[in-house]
């Protein structure tokens, strides 16, 4: 049987969003402006919680700064490269930053798709077991909550990169995406990836249905628990409380529902690609947003230290 003449692949070319080079630079305002408007919400976000002790204090507010420094991060891995398509003829990236691009992308996603599970059981205690809240979601189970997501998602994402560039690359090094992603580098080698195939079904089905199962029986029982309220106030705040998770839940599985369960006829890179720019670029900019714009202690701790920011500078 012949051999395959296989070299060993030191850099790889990302094709980016587009090949229009009148498009280019219009895409590089605007997914420079989301960028800076995701860095500034997410790291804003972070530091108005951090600078009020009474957010700090509150397991909700702990949840959602380990979420804004997840969607800090997860942009931050994508959007800088992405934003070098524009720019460069040819947009570089070698073997080992692709590796470590993708690893940190993997580590990044699950970390967000199940931290919002965590989330989820957090606003289930808080509403159905509102005087024992404080007492489930002691400083120790809230630190589990976060460390298990982050510890497997870290596991897992070495495990998967590992895998992807442990095979030969022999066909091409140019990568149709605007990222180093698996689905489009497994496309290039020309190993048999019948194996890592099967691994990347089993491991993602299992992370998210366990996690969309977690939220669902704990927005079920929310739901149950607000439908049960007399009181017509109670009710509209324990929905204001949810609402946000809810939508930010919504849209983020909603994403990776519509990218990896349509009809394998209608599915092509280009739709990937679409739905990768909303979930890495879009939704980490839309978070701070939607957790902050309704939240009146949020908006308060905010004006609290723009009050006292500028009374600092007065002296």
């Amino acid at each position: 049987m012949a051999q395959i003449n296989c070299t060993h692949v030191q850099e790889f070319i990302l094709m980016g969003l587009t090949d229009r080079k009148e498009l280019k630079m219009p895409f590089f305002v605007v997914f420079l402006s989301i960028y800076f408007l995701t860095v500034v919400g997410n790291l804003g976000f972070i530091l108005v919680i951090r600078t009020d002790s009474r957010l700090t204090n509150t397991p909700m507010y702990f949840f959602l700064s380990n979420l804004a420094f997840v969607d800090f991060c997860y942009a931050s891995v994508i959007t800088p490269k992405m934003l070098g398509n524009f720019l460069y003829k040819q947009n570089v990236i070698s073997f080992n930053a692709c590796a470590a691009q993708l690893g940190c992308f993997l580590t990044f996603m699950v970390s967000e798709c199940l931290l919002l599970a965590s989330m989820a059981y957090d606003r289930y205690v808080a509403i159905c077991n509102p005087l024992l809240y404080m007492v489930v979601m002691s400083p120790g189970i809230r630190i589990q909550l976060v460390a298990v997501p982050y510890s497997y998602s870290f596991l897992m994402a070495l495990f998967h990169t590992i895998l992807t560039f442990r095979l030969s690359y022999c066909h091409s090094n140019i990568i149709n995406h605007f990222y180093c992603d698996d689905m489009p580098l497994l496309r290039l080698t020309c190993s048999d990836t019948h194996s890592k195939q099967l691994w990347i079904f089993a491991c993602a089905g299992i992370m998210f249905i366990s996690s969309l199962l977690i939220v669902f029986v704990s927005y079920t029982y929310i739901i149950s628990a607000i439908l049960r309220m007399r009181s017509a106030e109670g009710r509209s705040k324990a929905f204001s409380t949810c609402g946000s998770h809810m939508l930010a839940v919504t849209i983020f599985y909603g994403t990776l529902i519509f990218m990896y369960l349509q009809p394998s006829s209608n599915h092509s890179l280009d739709t990937d690609k679409m739905a990768s720019v909303f979930y890495t670029v879009i939704i980490p900019m839309l978070n701070p947003l939607i957790y902050s714009l309704r939240n009146k202690d949020v908006k308060d701790a905010l004006k609290k230290a723009i009050l006292n920011r500028n009374q600092a500078l007065c002296l």
